[in-house]
């Protein structure tokens, strides 16, 4: 490192910043990877992002960067960078656990496409991270890692379920990570620990060696400090992987070109319904959206409300499609060794055994009107924008029925398949982050990072970070319960009919199991009897596909 370059400090450089360091060879990824180790050694044992750690892989790829820079062959703007992943994508001889006991002693062979692509573009892997369980749980204490704790309030989530991916950048451990989501799993933990995230369009970054969730609604993408980190990220991963069937044949545009700061001529649809009629926004949500709204249109942009269906409609597609992929997922181990999952994933896939093959195509072919009804809205706007997540709540605020009982504002964009940035746009009374979202129109990530860039450069949220002291452990917390304990006299028909629900998908439940497919009946079996049963002859499931010329 020379002279001009101070080590305090470094752990907080944005991905852009050290890459530019690195390329100009003011900062050698040796020292800036030593730095980010021993950032990681003195928070981690309050925030516990890591569940693998590969210092010494990054340090050796490190030193292999440095001499290659040192030799001319700089391979770009990851060249030397340091990153981790969500441990639910594979690294090759390095264990992916999807944060399950399931898989505690899982070491893949071969490496995700995404691993691929960013140590091919010269990036340094530092480690595996926290997740939900499978992508999918609950802030869990009942499995073999610890969940994540928020680095503005170690007490509080980080949300999920790319968890550790958002407490790590947030705590300054490393500056780029990649999360998946299928329902909000890359955006509300960047809300909350007051970093960017984004869900690119379906198909734009290929999801071969990511342990699935939900095939249908599954996304990898970047998670990192500003939307101009997110923009170099997507650059290196985004373009067609042979190996997922999703993956999309296009081309690729230049992300880091289109960050102009100049919003002039877009015309952006504001979704004020979200946080006006749907979600109870707290008052420091509402004036920050409208603080934010006012700089959109300082940059120059047309901000006009409109409206799309209501959430709940969303998210009753969505659960009923992606409990019965996760479900079908996971049955060879639900069967075998039920007791290896944890009480939260349990309490949201075994309710998934009551949807019939009716209720799924039902389900699809709403999904692709969703699809279809946004069309005169892509006419009309360029990009939406709605509220992120609140202030991070406690642990023991988490209620295991939540997920079965209360739609969210996130589903949307999944269903819809549009890309979304998630970032910061101020601070809640209680002194932790608010965010925004932006979405766009499919395969409009450049847009979408355009207005994000620009509205950070016109403010100043995302510098912020949490201050932690070193060496400090992680504070005792009332863990969540495991059942909402709402069950009461149960009926004993809707008994019946989920034991031989259960029966028909080989699932032999104890106390333990039966009490969380019981809990979640009623909702799971609501969401069904919701969906329309109007659908026209030609109205095909959204999964219909064409077939790629050879």
């Amino acid at each position: 490192m020379t002279a001009s370059v101070e080590t305090t400090g470094l752990h907080q450089l944005t991905l852009a910043q050290a890459g530019e360091l690195i390329g100009s060879r003011r900062l050698s990824p040796v020292e800036y990877v030593e730095v980010l180790v021993a950032r990681a050694e003195a928070v981690d044992g309050q925030v516990q992002a890591y569940v693998t750690r590969t210092f010494e892989h990054a340090l050796d790829g490190a030193r292999k960067a440095s001499d290659e820079i040192a030799a001319g062959r700089y391979r770009g703007p990851l060249h030397g960078i340091p990153f981790a992943l969500k441990d639910c994508i594979n690294t090759a001889g390095i264990p992916t656990t999807a944060h399950s006991r399931v898989l505690a002693d899982n070491v893949p062979a071969r490496d995700a496409a995404v691993t691929r692509k960013l140590q091919d573009a010269g990036a340094l892997l530092m480690g595996k991270l926290a997740l939900f369980e499978f992508a999918h749980g609950g802030p869990s204490f009942d499995l073999p890692w610890p969940p994540p704790r928020n680095p503005w309030d170690p007490t509080r989530v980080t949300g999920g379920s790319s968890s550790g991916s958002a407490a790590a950048i947030a705590a300054g451990m490393v500056p780029a990570s990649i999360g998946t989501d299928t329902g909000g799993s890359i955006r509300v933990p960047a809300s909350r620990c007051g970093i960017t995230g984004l869900m690119p369009t379906p198909g734009l970054v290929g999801r071969s060696g990511v342990i699935p969730h939900s095939h249908t609604f599954d996304r990898s993408g970047p998670m990192a400090r500003t939307a101009k980190d997110c923009a170099i990220l997507l650059q290196e991963i985004a373009g067609h992987d042979p190996a997922d069937p999703a993956s999309v044949a296009r081309g690729i545009p230049d992300y880091v070109g289109a960050l102009t700061g100049d919003l002039r001529g877009l015309r952006i649809g504001v979704l004020r319904h979200n946080w006006e009629e749907e979600v109870a926004a707290s008052t420091d949500e509402r004036r920050a959206m409208e603080v934010a709204m006012g700089v959109l249109e300082e940059l120059g942009a047309t901000l006009e409300d409109c409206r799309i269906r209501p959430m709940q409609s969303y998210g009753d597609i969505k659960t009923i499609i992606a409990e019965t992929e996760v479900l079908n997922v996971h049955q060879p181990e639900l069967i075998a060794r039920p007791d290896h999952f944890g009480d939260d994933i349990l309490g949201r896939m075994l309710p998934a055994v009551l949807f019939t093959a009716n209720d799924l195509i039902r389900a699809g072919r709403e999904h692709q009107r969703a699809i279809a009804e946004m069309q005169p809205l892509y006419q009309r706007f360029d990009a939406f924008i709605t509220i992120c997540s609140g202030e991070a709540p406690t642990f023991s605020a988490h209620d295991p029925l939540a997920f079965w009982k209360h739609s969210n504002h996130f589903t949307a964009a999944n269903v819809t398949g549009q890309p979304v940035l998630a970032l910061p746009n101020g601070f809640g009374s209680g002194g932790l982050p608010l965010g925004m979202q932006i979405l766009g129109r499919p395969f409009g990530e450049a847009t979408v990072l355009r207005i994000g860039h620009a509205y950070q450069m016109a403010t100043g949220w995302h510098l912020r970070h949490p201050e932690l002291a070193a060496g400090a452990a992680a504070p005792p917390v009332e863990e969540p319960t495991s059942t909402a304990g709402t069950l009461g006299d149960v009926d004993p028909a809707l008994r019946e009919a989920c034991l031989a629900a259960a029966g028909r998908a080989g699932l032999d439940l104890d106390g333990r199991l039966l009490e969380q497919l019981l809990e979640g009946a009623p909702y799971a079996l609501a969401m069904a009897d919701r969906m329309p049963r109007d659908h026209a002859y030609a109205e095909a499931p959204a999964n219909v596909f064409s077939l790629r010329s050879s």
